[in-house]
């Protein structure tokens, strides 16, 4: 018997992949870094490809690493001394959906031009506005719930139990939130947290304002447009993936119909004797033979 073969690797070219949060990343980095190239942010690189943008007064810098030392594509660190360690660091690896990156940069950038209070702002628990766990609301909204997978962590997972926001309360090492993912905050998606499809992380001081942004994006309903690759979600069949018809081809123009009209019309028959016909024309009765 010969097997069917599989519809998904049937799917190629454009696609739209549902929940987002099973989306890959789309590899190219200028959608994030384009909000704070906007503010005229220095950009350099080195001869491995991996780039480095800060802000004119250092207060922030991001590095975009493919060729760094492991995982980590993004690392965005904010300094409250430009020559100290950094006061908070955000990490995306390279599966991370860039639209996710570009939500919080963009927010970045809206909190650079309000000055440090707003890009140093450090969550407060227990107040009204800088409560850290306000950062799950618009995770809530999208009927996320709770969950408590070890003792001293809080999590909020997605309907399809295929993400999931941690959150480690008690103390924790401020250098090792910044360069592995025992951090506050750990973002995840797919069925395993020792091997996801992708993850971020921030760490303990990363402003409300940032981490709403990023969970609004990831729990934004509207899928995300990608060209059909072989990820690992996809192959597990996890996405939703809806394929955008080509589109069809175009109707002649006007000019278009005539000249064709034209070319078919015979040259010995004078064009005032072609009869006109419309959906209230009668039918022409047919001509006796000779």
């Amino acid at each position: 018997m010969t097997a069917r073969p599989d519809p998904r690797r049937e799917i190629d070219g454009d696609v739209y992949v549902s929940p987002r949060h099973l989306a890959s990343s789309t590899f190219t980095g200028d959608p994030a870094l384009t909000p704070l190239l906007n503010l005229d942010w220095d950009l350099r690189h080195d001869e491995d490809g991996n780039v480095f943008v800060s802000a004119p007064d250092q207060g922030v810098r991001l590095g975009y690493l493919p060729e760094g030392p492991d995982d980590g594509l993004w690392r965005i660190n904010a300094y409250a001394d430009p020559f100290g360690p950094p006061a908070w660091g955000v990490c995306f690896n390279n599966n991370a959906p860039t639209e996710f990156v570009t939500a919080l940069t963009t927010a970045l950038a809206i909190a650079y031009q309000q000055g440090s209070d707003a890009y140093l702002a450090r969550p407060q628990a227990g107040t009204d506005e800088r409560d850290p766990l306000l950062a799950i609301v618009p995770l809530l909204e999208q009927s996320w719930d709770f969950d408590r997978p070890r003792p001293d962590v809080f999590a909020i997972r997605a309907p399809d139990r295929l993400a999931v926001m941690e959150y480690t309360a008690g103390n924790l090492d401020a250098e090792a939130e910044l360069v592995s993912r025992t951090a506050r905050w750990h973002l995840w998606a797919g069925t395993s947290i020792d091997h996801p499809l992708w993850y971020a992380t921030a760490s303990t001081n990363t402003p409300l304002a940032l981490l709403t942004a990023l969970t609004q994006s990831v729990a934004d309903p509207a899928p995300l447009l990608r060209w059909r690759q072989d990820t690992s979600s996809y192959r597990k069949g996890m996405a939703q993936l809806t394929p955008i018809p080509a589109p069809g081809p175009k109707p002649p123009t006007p000019l278009e119909v005539h000249r064709a009209v034209g070319l078919r019309r015979p040259a010995a028959l004078p064009a005032a004797s072609v009869p006109r016909w419309s959906t209230t024309s009668q039918p022409t009765a047919p001509t006796p033979r000779r």
